[in-house]
């Protein structure tokens, strides 16, 4: 009988690895799939390369128990301002503005869309210093205001809002830039809207708009119903002065109309553009945001929205089902950004992976207004993964027992541990 030599053993036991992490045992919600089952998800080579009700963990390199979690795509949050490298004093461009890669992974999220910091003037410092730079995939919708959101001045200045100059930068940066953004605006016409259409018609990509300020001249239903086109965005659906539910607290037809012409709604919480009162009665009447989204700067993120993972969690306490919840935050917002290949693990997808804990307890959430709902639950993000690499393991589920590493560990090449002479 014939023995084969240790180093053919190693040499099949490595080839038997087809897999360089197996993510085993998470219950895996990916909608576009329509998966919504405790399934093993293995990666290879940074993509998904298998996703099973059973994976032998002999088939991977590394192993991650994921039982009890939630495992999703990586989140899509297509309303942030992480234009933080321009020294402006209270501005979303500027100081308001967070970095990226310190607020994305631990919150689950492994996209993001910049929402209008930078216009067709300063894009591509924010390319330069900040997109090209940073760990997290960032796009960006290019406000319609020729410097962005630098000051709210610069914002209502018309003559620099140019439809052509927006759509040869978005053709000349198609990689990143995902749309074209009007906010803001306080006059009382519809210039800084129709501009933005223009140049998204121009560039062939989708306009968001944060409406501004709400005048009797330019009703918001006109905006959803006659001036945007499919697939155009309005965000921050649930701000206050938004028609949504009559004196009777029925839902506005005028909503339904807009959807059905392929009008998107937006969450884009904030810091001051989300109110129970106009949540609540919406989700019970059926009618949810096609996305969930932050509208992250250094005003929204220490509450009362926090996070991606908080504002689903209010979400979920309104009783959208939590597949639904995940869906508005991966593969919709996704397609709406025209980037399909992201927000959801079929094989061969970019392996850009969040985990989560749904946490029960007795829970308060806030609007910006001090209105409170109380909740049973709460997302937690246990681990994102960043094209197959972990990037964020809350609770160490990816470690090993220290005392089962080699003696030397934590060691790096050319150093040495050099022991005090013997006294």
């Amino acid at each position: 009988m014939h023995r084969l030599a240790p180093a053919v053993l190693l040499a099949l036991s490595a080839a038997a690895q087809n897999y360089d992490l197996l993510l085993k045992g998470g219950h895996v919600i990916d909608p576009k799939n329509n998966i919504d089952a405790v399934r093993d998800v293995a990666i290879r080579a940074g993509k998904i390369a298998a996703v099973n009700a059973e994976i032998p963990a002999a088939q991977a390199r590394q192993v991650v128990d994921m039982r009890g979690l939630y495992v999703t795509p990586g989140l899509v949050d297509i309303h942030v301002h992480v234009f933080h490298t321009t020294g402006v004093a209270n501005a979303w461009a500027g100081d308001n503005s967070v970095a990226p890669d310190s607020y994305s992974f631990r919150t689950g999220v492994t996209a993001m869309a910049d929402a209008g910091s930078s216009g067709w003037r300063n894009f591509e410092t924010f390319r330069h210093t900040v997109i090209d730079r940073v760990k997290t995939r960032v796009f960006a919708f290019i406000n319609i205001a020729g410097l962005g959101m630098m000051t709210n001045i610069v914002e209502q200045a018309t003559s620099d809002m140019k439809p052509e100059e927006v759509a040869r930068l978005a053709r000349k940066h198609k990689d990143v830039v995902v749309g074209v953004k009007s906010a803001h605006y306080e006059g009382g016409d519809w210039t800084s809207v129709e501009r933005a259409v223009e140049a998204g018609k121009l560039a062939n990509i989708p306009v968001m708009v944060d409406f501004g300020w709400f005048l009797k001249s330019r009703p918001y239903w006109q905006l959803v119903t006659e001036k945007l086109r499919p697939g155009d965005i309005s965000t921050h659906f649930f701000r206050g002065p938004v028609p949504v539910v009559d004196e009777n607290g029925k839902l506005y037809g005028y909503l339904k109309q807009a959807r059905a012409r392929g009008v998107k709604f937006d969450v884009g919480h904030g810091g001051g553009s989300f109110v129970w009162r106009s949540a609540v009665p919406a989700i019970a009447q059926g009618f949810y945001p096609d996305s969930i989204s932050t509208d992250l700067h250094s005003g929204s993120m220490n509450g009362p929205m926090f996070d991606m993972p908080v504002t689903m969690s209010k979400m979920l306490i309104l009783g959208m089902p939590l597949k639904e919840v995940i869906l508005r935050s991966t593969w919709n917002p996704a397609r709406e950004i025209h980037h399909p290949e992201l927000g959801h693990l079929s094989v061969g997808a970019v392996a850009d992976v969040a985990a989560f804990q749904v946490l029960e307890g007795d829970f308060g959430y806030a609007d910006p207004d001090g209105g409170l709902v109380k909740g049973r639950q709460r997302l937690q993000c246990e681990m994102t993964l960043r094209a197959g690499a972990i990037v964020y393991d809350w609770n160490a589920r990816a470690a090993v027992d220290w005392k089962t590493l080699p003696k030397d560990y934590g060691v790096r090449k050319g150093e040495f541990i050099i022991p005090p002479p013997e006294k």
